[in-house]
């Protein structure tokens, strides 16, 4: 049976979907944008300041399931400009170790709130 995962320490959900939904050893993680949990607004600054907010919250998500960041195995990330893929890809490098997860990253028109940056995840829980 899945089990909703929310907390407060990250942005909430602005439609009909969870934060992360734990099934079984699995945890799936909706994509997170860059918006400060207290204030409910995108954080000032470009791709990296954006890109840091986004994997804080994944991790305040990651956390409340009962994972961390070396739980997970696969992430896509949403740039608006695939250009600043060298910014968002050395902060990311802060957050993974090896084995780093399956990566996928694409670049799109448009996100929420006109952010440059969205990451999902999915972890397995040992």
């Amino acid at each position: 049976m899945a089990k909703e995962i929310e907390t407060v320490s990250a942005p909430s959900a602005i439609g009909p979907y969870s934060q992360g939904v734990k099934s079984g050893n699995m945890l799936f993680l909706s994509g997170q944008i860059p918006i400060e949990p207290a204030l409910g607004e995108v954080v000032p600054g470009g791709i990296e300041a954006q890109t840091r907010q986004v994997l804080k919250n994944l991790g305040e998500v990651l956390k409340e399931g009962g994972a961390t960041f070396g739980h997970v195995v696969k992430t896509t990330v949403y740039l608006k400009d695939l250009k600043k893929f060298p910014e968002m890809n050395s902060l990311y490098a802060e957050y993974f170790t090896p084995p780093y997860p399956a990566r996928v990253t694409v670049e799109v028109s448009e996100l929420p709130k006109g952010v440059e940056i969205e990451i999902d995840a999915i972890a397995v829980i040992d």
